[in-house]
């Protein structure tokens, strides 16, 4: 029986900015379901890392490949890759949910239609289509009764929270999180936490660059600790937080947890 390819798969990826390697040679495997962690310090390349697979940034070697398709890439001549094709791009990305540090809602637009924009415009979805789904995850996310607010009308975290239901409207196959709770004040936390909790438990595959450590080690079935540019432990969050190998990361933890 052939085994079903994974999730998302991440082969030596490389990032240079002129003369300085942020990434010196990173992959990784997510299979359906998985939830994996990347933890490391501010400069680690933990974000550049995430912002590679879709090409927010250009990664400067490496492959990447979303359920056995290879996303084609060829140089841009500034040294980096860049997409042979735009449509293979825009359709991979549309099924690569990106959640960001900075929510990244239209500030003009009401959260209704900050959810339901991207559901007609990339999926052909109709109105009345978008709208059912948006209502359905705004009250999944809790935030039913704010659809017609605009943003600056709700905290950090409820924006936060809008920002995830945006995402999933797009029904992505990955979820990628750029630490989605850093902007926020400690107290708002939680209901972002709790919200990806949600999502862990139903088994969405996720890759989630955070500074929650307790967290990580909650809801991770895997977990990368990156420090300067390379992997320097991966496992189980029992082996990474309990028993780490790397000396760095036994450093890192000794001070974050």
């Amino acid at each position: 029986m052939t085994q079903a390819p994974a999730a998302l798969e991440v082969v030596n990826i490389h990032k240079q900015y002129g003369d300085v390697e942020v990434l010196k040679g990173i992959s990784l495997t997510a299979q359906d379901g998985d939830v994996i962690s990347i933890i490391g310090s501010s400069g680690s390349g933990k974000s550049t890392f995430l912002r590679c697979l879709n090409l927010l940034e250009h990664p400067s070697k490496g492959e990447i490949e979303l359920r056995g398709e290879s996303l084609a890439l060829s140089a841009d001549g500034k040294g980096g890759l860049r997409a042979v094709e735009r449509r293979q791009l825009e359709r991979m990305r549309a099924r690569i949910g990106f959640v960001f540090q900075s929510f990244n809602l239209w500030p003009h637009k009401t959260i209704l239609d900050n959810i339901t924009l991207g559901q007609r415009q990339v999926l052909g979805r109709s109105k009345d289509e978008a709208i059912a789904r948006a209502e359905t995850l705004l009250k999944k996310v809790g935030l039913y009764e704010k659809r017609h607010a605009y943003p600056n009308q709700l905290s950090g975290g409820q924006q936060q929270r809008i920002a995830i239901a945006r995402t999933l409207a797009m029904d992505p196959e990955v979820m990628l999180f750029d630490e989605p709770t850093s902007a926020l004040d400690p107290e708002l936390v939680n209901e972002v936490l709790t919200v990806m909790r949600d999502l862990a438990d139903e088994g969405r595959t996720m890759l989630i660059v955070t500074h929650e450590m307790r967290f990580a080690r909650d809801v991770s079935s895997q977990v990368m600790f990156l420090h300067q540019g390379r992997v320097e432990e991966y496992g189980p969050p029992d082996q990474v937080f309990g028993n780490p190998s790397s000396a760095r990361c036994r450093e890192f933890l000794s001070s974050h947890l």
